[in-house]
């Protein structure tokens, strides 16, 4: 089994928990207070409206707290295998590569690890493809920082354009008596989806005291360095990216009302209001984007937004006066909204004119993320003396793979 931190019992962990909860008290009161004045008066006190603004972002900062102590316990050890058997380099090519990292020395003939154009033991101007351990040390690393990743499907590929076929419209059938002509049924109508691959990169710097340390674990340091840039860009693309020369962000394909979308299309489910929630049962729009997918996808559904919409949607209450908003209530776990757990993606778009601030559906069967195998670093000791630049490449695509599994709320009145 994967070697993991165990926070859920951890005194981290549970102080954590124990805050978010008792912000969560805190604002409801509060809150409550503040809709009971504006129940009596048309509308509440300044310093009512600021203390739960206040209460608010406390709330927020004690859930940031509590999922971060969550990643990290879901961050795995670098040296930790795999249920499966992992690809191990040999020593010597474990070795080789420690002496690139360390000095720039080129591999002997025979080193294991695969060598690209214009790489020789006089030039490595192409670089270096990581072995098993740091590549796999990478993405584990991704798979913990990056929300995308946690709710997505991830397929590692060898090829630069991973091509899947689909079936916009499924194959037909019929009932038939027994001894009855058998009809033939209309084929499926089959569509070929393309995901291609773009080159992520980021270019850490180490001292060369470093580098010489016998106590440094330059994969675990390499991977730690590129893995908070990688996510960030990575989240970016798989949310808004346009699909050039980066993945195609879920937001980015066209949009029509939900019931008059076609394939290829994101269904929307309108807010009520341009840029904010209808005045009157803004509930009733949330549970509408929920049943706007398929019953097959509701399951393992989930909302997507950003921290400020969820900010706003904790102050809702349905008909029986019961706050929408839940926080999590064991360590691991997420918050929930009407029953369905909640990502935060700060790149989602903020409540605006138009906007699709909220998502809903199973990411897990609606967006593909595509890994091609293989890392490569070029040591780089010359461009930022006396530092040494690690100029780290991986290719990386993503799109929507069914456009039946994820719906977006609109504000817009209609």
């Amino acid at each position: 089994m994967k070697e993991t931190k165990t926070v859920s019992g951890s005194p981290e962990a549970r102080a954590a928990l124990h805050e978010m909860m008792a912000a969560f008290e805190a604002f409801k009161g509060a809150n409550d207070a503040r809709l009971e004045e504006i129940e009596r008066k048309a509308s509440a006190d300044v310093l009512l409206e600021e203390k739960v603004a206040r209460i608010d972002a406390a709330v927020t900062q004690a859930q940031a707290r509590l999922e971060r102590v969550a990643s990290e316990g879901r961050r795995p050890a670098l040296s930790g295998g795999g249920e499966e058997t992992p690809r191990v380099a040999a020593p010597e090519a474990k070795a080789g590569w420690d002496g690139y990292m360390k000095s720039g020395s080129a591999p002997g003939a025979g080193w294991g690890l695969e060598q690209k154009a214009g790489l020789s033991t006089a030039s490595n101007s192409a670089g270096m493809v990581a072995p098993p351990e740091t590549e796999r040390a990478i993405e584990r690393r991704l798979a913990a920082a990056s929300p995308m990743r946690e709710i997505a499907t991830v397929r590692t590929v060898g090829a630069g354009v991973f091509r899947k076929p689909v079936s916009t419209a499924g194959v037909q059938a019929g009932w038939v008596a027994e001894t009855a002509a058998r009809p033939e049924t209309d084929p499926a109508s089959l569509a070929l989806l393309e995901f291609a691959s773009a080159d992520l990169y980021a270019c850490p710097a180490a001292t060369q005291n470093l580098l010489d340390d016998a106590l440094i674990d330059l994969d675990e340091w390499l991977a730690a360095e590129v893995e908070d840039a990688f996510a960030a860009q990575e989240t970016t693309a798989f949310v808004v990216g346009d699909g050039v020369n980066k993945p195609k962000g879920f937001l980015a394909y066209d949009t029509a009302a939900e019931g008059s979308q076609t394939w290829g299309q994101i269904g929307t489910v309108a807010s009520g209001a341009a840029g904010a929630f209808a005045a009157a049962n803004p509930t009733d729009r949330l549970i509408d984007l929920i049943y706007a997918p398929k019953a097959r996808f509701r399951p393992n559904g989930r909302f997507v937004m950003n921290r400020r919409t969820v900010g706003t949607v904790r102050k809702f209450k349905d008909a029986d006066g019961n706050y929408i908003w839940s926080p999590a209530t064991r360590p691991g776990e997420t918050a929930s909204l009407l029953g369905y757990p909640v990502t935060e993606i700060e790149t989602m778009p903020d409540m605006a004119a138009g906007s699709l601030s909220i998502a809903f559906g199973d990411f897990q069967k609606g967006y593909l993320i595509v890994d091609r195998a293989g890392v490569r670093v070029l040591r780089d000791p010359y461009s930022a003396k006396p530092y040494v630049l690690f100029y780290t490449t991986k290719r990386v695509g993503g799109g929507v793979q069914n456009f039946d599994a994820i719906k977006a709320m609109k504000f817009a009145a209609s």
